[in-house]
This record gives structure tokens, sequence and C-alpha cells, in this order.
């Protein structure tokens, strides 16, 4: 049954991109923060946890046209994220850089996902 639930999850972008953002907070909060990492680590939480809030705006668009827009947001936040990802694992050393390889995939994932729904709602328009 969990297995289930967990499957389920995987492909409800809305829980998963939730998750993302969350999984992106905790890590931040491990983060040891000076006039270097803060701003990195600023920039990281707006733009992880940003995927969430425009994909549930792509879900209520008012038109094909801005569904689209909001889906290119999501992917382009996810691309931001992933550059910010990089840069906290440049900043930090040790337990946290360890803990960025499986958010990273994640991220990455999200970006193949984003690119495909943009490009069969444009192929579809």
């Amino acid at each position: 049954m969990i297995q289930v639930i967990q499957a389920e999850r995987k492909y409800d972008l809305e829980e998963r991109t939730a998750l993302f953002g969350e999984s992106i907070i905790r890590l931040c909060r491990t983060v040891k923060q000076d006039n270097i990492v803060s701003p990195i680590v600023n920039q990281l939480v707006r733009s992880a946890t940003s995927v969430g809030a425009n994909y549930m705006e792509a879900n209520g668009a008012s038109s094909k046209r801005d569904f689209i827009n909001k889906i290119f947001i999501c992917k382009k936040e996810l691309q931001e994220t992933k550059h910010w990802l990089r840069m906290i694992g440049s900043a930090q050393s040790g337990a946290v850089s360890l803990g960025l390889e499986p958010t990273k995939k994640e991220c990455q994932e999200l970006i193949f996902i984003f690119t495909k729904i943009a490009s069969s709602s444009r192929s579809n328009e």
C-alpha cells in the first residue's frame, strides 16, 4: 500500500514540487551562514519554493497561453535552483555537500518533466 501511495506522489506534480521546496528549506536550515552564503541561501529558497507556487498557478490558468507561460516559469525557476545548488555546494563543505546529490537529481528530473510538459503543450497549441 505504501509503495502505491509513493508511486502516486511521484506523478503528482503538485505534491512533488511542494516536497521539493520543503526539502530545500530543510537543507538550507543546515547551512552555516555568513556574508557570502546568506544571499545564496536566500536565492535558493526563493527559486525552489516558487516552482510549486507557479505550478499551482499553471493549474488555475485562464488560458492555454497562460498555462504554458507558467510552466515555462517553473522550468526557469528549476534551472535557477540548479545553479544555486551548485553555488551552495561550492560555498559549503562536509555534511551539506553530501546531502546535495539527491536534491540535485530531483531538480534535474523536474526540469525534464517541465520541459516535456512545455513542449507537449506548445505542440498541441
